[in-house]
């Protein structure tokens, strides 16, 4: 299990998303901006904008999404020791 924050993957808070592949922390992204979104929280609308854009231009949305993965794999694992 590895977390990476919103902003890490370009949003503007430092929530922490955790998961097993980058594929789950992205997944907890996209469920953290819309919720955030649908409550009004107006500072993540642009995030959440360039979420959903990414995949009109698939050559821009892969290289974040490489970029996303990469990161990811350079992270340590969650430290369990002192739970």
């Amino acid at each position: 299990m590895k977390t990476m924050t919103c902003r890490e993957l370009g949003g503007p808070c430092d929530a922490p998303h955790h998961g097993g592949s980058a594929d789950e922390v992205i997944k907890a992204q996209d469920r953290h901006l819309k919720e955030m979104v649908a409550g009004g929280d107006t500072g993540h609308e642009d995030a959440l904008k360039a979420m959903k854009g990414r995949w009109k231009n698939p050559i821009k949305g892969m290289g974040w999404y490489k970029k996303a993965k990469s990161d990811f794999a350079g992270l340590p694992e969650d430290d369990h020791s002192g739970v």
